[in-house]
């Protein structure tokens, strides 16, 4: 499930819109081809003075990891000259705007593989970032460095959304630059069963906010948020993010998800490498032949593919459906979040529960747990109760839906052990932010040098 690389334009023109559709159905497959692809970034860090690494340097730098890590069989990816990639059996390392290294994994059968692809990749990293006096830290927002401090990498489309992104909300920049993700990728069987995993996983998607809010810092302090993160996401570019109300109606399915992915305005088209700069214009006058960046011209899949990648909802149908609402964190939080949304998403039984769970809910209600869960967490209020509550009830659900997949390791250990690490923030409401608040409070005496060892993979 991570990312391909061509130099666009190549293919046959699309004629209509049926065969935009007809991208996300032939995502289906039956359940027993279902995989798993988790996807986490982190920020590089200098270990003498912990400032951010810069793409070129003398000292510790992103290009010297990426050279590094090509020892392990990882493969170049090139733009403009630039060593801006690396892929490998499926997987990809690629880099976001500010410089945070981000793994895409390969889809692979359980969440024992996941995990096992996680180490291995850190202890690469961690081997490579040892050599050359580098560090990475899993948080959800840079905890220190400005905007100014950090460094752009050098990739043709992040210059376009950065100066597009003023344009259409107040934290655009925060997002490319400063905030760190981890994300999971999973199949769908019918478009039925899309839909369903799309309502689920998008009502729920507050409550992974909560349950993985790990962002309290930013500049250096605190700043009363315990996902900085998520709440960055509320005011970025409100035409392609948020909660997607429309996924609810009855009757959704792929063409309305097409349609509303139509009207999302564009950031580029890709011709022979290059990025050319298409932002805030219309993909169905480029349907029509009557872009102007490209005059004449009609969009191939590629450039329909490239446009779905510039979309951010909480939840986004490529030809698997992604869960983006969870900070980044420490090793096993990269672990348990594809263990909880497979729980509750890859066994119909759990899968039914969840709907149960979430099928009356208000696009009111929902709204206000997305925003509620950046700053109050799994103490955030709803109904007659709190988030934890609801927490409480959904990991019940995926330990179920785990246990009734019984894919087991070498061990006998069932994929159930990957959740252990939530059941005390369930238990207390308690979140990583909130343990690390108080450590910022007490023994780092309102320093935030401390986080450069403490969360430090």
């Amino acid at each position: 499930m991570s990312g391909t690389y061509n130099p666009g334009g190549e293919g046959a023109p699309i004629e209509s819109l049926d065969q935009l559709t007809a991208y996300f159905a032939a995502g289906e497959k039956p359940d027993t081809a279902f995989r798993i692809g988790t996807e986490h970034e982190k920020f590089g860090f200098a270990l003498g003075d912990h400032t951010p690494l810069p793409f070129r340097a003398e000292g510790p730098s992103v290009e010297k990891m990426l050279s590094g890590l090509e020892r392990f069989g990882w493969q170049p990816v090139r733009e403009g000259g630039e060593l801006i990639a690396l892929k490998r059996d499926g997987a990809s390392i690629t880099l976001e705007p500010g410089g945070q290294f981000e793994l895409s994994g390969a889809p692979l059968e359980t969440i024992h593989q996941t995990c096992a692809e996680v180490n291995s990749h850190l202890r690469e990293v961690r081997e490579v970032a040892d050599e050359i006096g580098a560090g990475f830290l899993g948080l959800g927002f840079s905890p220190k460095w400005s905007l100014e401090e950090t460094p752009m990498m050098p990739k043709a489309r992040y210059g376009l959304m950065k100066a597009y992104m003023p344009k259409v909300g107040t934290m655009g920049h925060q997002m490319m630059f400063r905030s760190c993700t981890v994300q999971t990728n999973l199949d769908f069987s019918t478009e039925a069963d899309m839909a369903k995993k799309f309502r689920v996983s998008l009502a729920l998607q507050p409550l992974a906010t909560a349950l993985f809010a790990n962002s309290p810092f930013k500049d250096g302090g605190l700043h009363g948020f315990l996902s900085y993160r998520a709440h960055v996401w509320t005011d970025t570019d409100n035409n392609r993010t948020g909660m997607l109300p429309f996924v609810f109606d009855e009757g959704f399915g792929y063409e309305q998800y097409r349609d509303w992915a139509l009207d999302v305005p564009m950031y580029f088209v890709k011709r022979k490498g290059e990025y050319l700069d298409a932002t805030g214009k219309s993909f169905r006058d480029f349907l029509d032949g009557r872009l102007d960046v490209v005059p004449g011209e009609k969009p191939v899949l590629s450039d329909w593919e490239d446009h779905l990648s510039t979309v951010f909802p909480e939840v986004r149908l490529k030809t698997f459906l992604e869960m983006r609402g969870a900070d980044s964190g420490p090793w096993n939080t990269l672990c348990a979040l594809p263990a909880f949304w497979v729980g509750l998403l890859y066994d119909n039984t759990a899968l039914d529960a969840a709907w149960d769970l979430v099928k009356d809910w208000t696009e009111a209600e929902r709204d206000a747990l997305r925003i509620g869960a950046a700053k109050t967490g799994l103490h955030t209020p709803f109904r007659d109760g709190t988030l934890q509550d609801i927490a409480r009830e959904a990991l019940a659900i995926a330990r179920s839906g785990l246990r009734a997949r019984a894919r087991q390791n070498g061990h006998g250990e069932s994929e159930t052990l990957f959740l252990d690490d939530l059941d005390e923030i369930v238990r207390t409401g308690r979140t990583r932010a909130e343990d690390l608040i108080d450590r910022f409070k007490g023994e780092w005496d309102g320093s935030i040098e401390p986080v450069f060892t403490e969360c430090a993979y």
